[in-house]
């Protein structure tokens, strides 16, 4: 089950382990999957890691839209946080902070020149996620690629579905945003809190976050009940909450 219990190996992605089997690189087609409001899904895979595709979120989007999607008429609860969840430390931290709805404020922090500091702030909805977090693509430095290889990740990865950033600049094209690196770990984050099991009621803040933080917070937050509750979506009562700044930064607006 994708599980926050099951997940291992996070330095580049998350991995999926129970009882001998394992799922590598799972966080784009379950970012796919939670951002797009599935919540009842069976994935099954010829190889042990989830293809790469273009290196987004986006085809699994499409995949699903594509195969359709039927109401069950059975009630999924939702898990709201009601206290702030915090794991990290003074450089790398991730807060989950009440909300009524998910929203995201993702910063990174780079010293290539071709990423720099970037952030993203906006609430994440089906819509919103297809549009702007879906279609951004996976990044990584030169000089990473042969530590994934050995890892047995990214091996169908290439210039085509990866961005790859050497000596200060992009070798793979154009970018389709430009924060794209930032959305891209928006897309990743989405895909881990997935682990939750239920829709994710919160405003989460990462700062030079990953996915070893991502999962941890997932199960922070499981391990301290007081901080959350299950509810039902059509008997949600608001908090007096403002979940998230509604506004998309870049480099150049933080740079202002």
């Amino acid at each position: 089950p994708a599980r926050a219990e099951n997940a291992r190996d996070l330095a580049y992605a998350t991995t999926l382990r129970l009882r001998g089997a394992e799922a590598r690189t799972v966080e784009h087609v379950m970012a796919a999957v939670s951002g797009t409001g599935v919540t009842n899904l069976f994935i099954d895979l010829s190889g042990a890691e989830v293809p790469i595709l273009d290196g987004s979120a986006l085809p699994f989007v499409e995949m699903l839209h594509r195969a359709g999607f039927e109401d069950q008429k059975v009630s999924q609860p939702e898990l709201r946080v009601r206290r702030v969840v915090r794991v990290g430390d003074d450089e790398r931290w991730i807060e989950l902070r009440p909300g009524d709805e998910l929203g995201v404020d993702y910063r990174v922090s780079y010293d290539s020149p071709a990423v720099g500091r970037q952030r993203f702030a906006g609430a994440i909805t089906p819509r919103h996620f297809a549009a702007a977090i879906a279609p951004a693509r996976t990044f990584g430095f030169l000089e990473e690629v042969s530590v994934l290889r050995e890892r047995g990740l990214g091996l169908g990865g290439s210039l085509e579905n990866c961005i790859v950033v050497d000596q200060g600049r992009v070798l793979s094209g154009e970018l389709r945003f430009p924060d794209e690196f930032v959305r891209h770990k928006v897309l990743d984050l989405i895909g881990d809190l997935a682990l939750l099991e239920f829709p994710l009621l919160a405003h989460v803040v990462a700062h030079k976050a990953g996915h070893a933080l991502h999962v941890a917070a997932v199960s922070e937050l499981l391990a301290t009940p007081e901080a959350w509750e299950l509810v039902e979506p059509d008997r949600l009562a608001p908090l007096s909450v403002r979940p998230y700044p509604g506004e998309v930064e870049s480099e150049a607006a933080l740079a202002g």
